[in-house]
């Protein structure tokens, strides 16, 4: 019986989509830019229900991101598997370049990276050939000078994966499809009955997106066009089309000889796009030995349909979403997370850059403790926030925050005069009481200068919005008094480009700011790869003080 896997099968800031088949597995990832942990693993048995099961980059060790750029980092990654051990082979463009790592098992623990010597440019893939010889293949900028932006070129040589060498002949072999080509990009090398055939994106990543496809008998070319080129693009279908920027597409075939292609492609409101790049499927049929997606269509469609054995990870024993087994949310989900109950944040949890991670404590019986330091969501730095991805156009986050505790600058004793901070009446450690000096709250964040930050600060609750680095208070208003063991439960609530924030009191929603426009958090506007993130904060006035604040619980809800 045929299922049908709804796009995008992977909803909100899932960019850059890589899978690779084995056996009855399919396992994809996804590029994340200056956020940490880096490039998570999902799982699927059906192409139509996906789950995180790890993160490749999971170690400070692995992936050093100390002032990257929001859009810098991690860019466009691979997965392959060949002869029991997976591969994954990426650009860190703030730090050693283009690297490999390995693992036994795709959930980890993956290896340290093996930089790549020689390396150039972005977008490497992995490809082992039938003589188990394995080639690198990537792109650069053209030999012989780049007579305009964009003006690369794809290449190829083979990788000794005994030494981390690449070794042989060196060639490029393609620049792209069309005449004055921009941006060739992404390309995987793939083998299928006499041909090579190199799978790429090209146009850039934005409006003119494109998939094009090229082959050749000999691994070294000469490559030939495909006169139907670009074979997936939505560049002709108008500024107002739901599903804009398709592109980065990377096939893939089931046992029983399907093939597949994901890509990314985003969901623009008005032409604003504040979800990032997200994951998409199609069906890949062959004609003239040449790839056809959506055959009879031409385009991305809704729902695709799948003739595979229905797989749902919740219900599988060997899940890690399973109930008892595993602790992620399912991708595309609504989330309740009860911090007082949890051992460990799930694999969706994102952070900024290198965090501190003994910044973030989860207490059993009390919630997440987030240590406050002098960094700000403004900084290139890595501040005390940690969030998910927005995954859908209208959603309500809420958190219940529940106290400030604090040390000031006078050392052991304190400092602190004992005041209300206006999130839950404080937490009197033996040392002294509280101090205001400490801002927490909610944030949707699109990178350090385009964010919307909701604020408890010395008993009121600001609404910020950060647009080019500058912050403009949207909202300003008084915060009850919070009796000690109680919290305060802020919300925020966006409908498509409009978001209105505040707290909850006796049930009812009580705004700072409604209706505010967040057009500005968008791609269009902030520029960059990125999606929004959502999530929790705090920061300090100065790192003299130490300040803890209690989140004993955060929830995601579409709408």
């Amino acid at each position: 019986m045929a299922q049908y896997a709804k796009n995008p099968i992977m909803p909100g800031f899932y960019p850059d989509p890589s899978v690779c088949a084995v056996g009855e597995d399919y396992y994809l990832v996804n590029s994340t830019f200056a956020y940490f942990p880096g490039l998570p693993v999902l799982h699927s048995r059906d192409l139509v229900h996906w789950e995180q099961i790890g993160n490749v980059m999971d170690r400070a060790s692995q992936l050093p991101l100390e002032g990257a750029g929001h859009s810098q980092g991690l860019f466009a990654p691979t997965i392959r598997w060949y002869e029991g051990t997976f591969y994954v082979i990426c650009t860190n463009v703030s730090h050693g370049g283009n690297y490999v790592v390995t693992a036994e098992k795709p959930q980890g623990p993956w290896s340290e990276p093996h930089y790549l010597e020689g390396a150039d440019g972005i977008d490497p893939s992995l490809f082992f050939d039938n003589d188990g010889k394995c080639y690198y293949i990537g792109t650069h900028p053209n030999p012989e000078g780049c007579r305009y932006d964009g003006d690369w070129y794809i290449w190829i040589q083979e990788l000794d994966l005994n030494t981390w060498k690449l070794v042989g002949e060196r060639k490029d072999v393609w620049n792209g499809a069309l005449r004055g080509v921009h941006w060739p990009e992404g390309p995987h090398l793939y083998r299928k009955g006499d041909y090579y055939y190199i799978l790429h994106a090209e146009g850039g990543t934005g409006p003119e997106h494109a998939v094009s496809v090229c082959r050749s008998k000999d691994i070294w070319g000469p490559y030939e066009n495909n006169f139907c080129n670009p074979i997936l693009t939505h560049r002709h279908l108008g500024q107002a089309y739901p599903v804009k920027y398709v592109g980065h597409g990377d096939l893939f075939r089931t046992p029983a000889g399907e093939w597949y292609m994901t890509m990314l492609a985003v969901r623009p409101l008005e032409g604003y796009t504040t979800m990032g790049r997200e994951t998409f499927l199609a069906k890949v049929t062959w004609e003239n030995d040449w790839p056809v997606v959506n055959a009879g269509v031409g385009r991305l469609t809704d729902q695709v349909e799948i003739n595979l054995p229905q797989w749902l990870p919740e219900q599988a024993p060997d899940s890690f979403t399973s109930p008892g087994k595993g602790r992620n949310a399912l991708p595309g989900s609504d989330r309740s997370y009860d911090f007082t109950q949890m051992a460990a944040l799930g694999h969706e949890f994102l952070y900024l850059r290198n965090p501190e991670l003994s910044h973030y404590t989860l207490e059993a019986g009390k919630g997440l403790y987030l240590t406050a330091t002098s960094v700000t969501l403004k900084e290139q730095g890595s501040p005390s926030y940690v969030g998910i991805r927005q995954q859908h156009h209208a959603f309500r986050m809420e958190t219940a925050l529940a106290m400030v505790q604090s040390r000031g600058a006078g050392g052991s004793n304190g400092g602190g005069d004992g005041s209300d901070c206006g999130g839950g009446g404080g937490d009197h450690d033996a040392n002294g009481g509280i101090i205001c000096n400490c801002r927490a709250g909610l944030a949707l964040l699109q990178s350090n200068a385009y964010h919307l930050r909701l604020e408890v600060y010395q008993g009121k609750l600001q609404v910020i919005l950060c647009q080019n680095g500058r912050d403009t208070v949207a909202g300003d208003i008084p915060l009850p008094a919070i009796q000690p063991g109680n919290s305060l439960q802020l919300y925020l609530q966006v409908d498509g480009l409009r978001a209105t924030a505040g707290y909850t009191a006796d049930h009812l929603d009580v705004p700072a700011a409604k209706d505010l426009d967040i057009r500005s958090l968008s791609t269009e506007t902030a520029g960059g790869f990125v999606g929004c993130t959502a999530g929790i904060y705090a920061a300090a006035e100065a790192d003299t003080e130490t300040c803890r604040v209690l989140f004993t619980g955060l929830s995601y809800e579409s709408q």
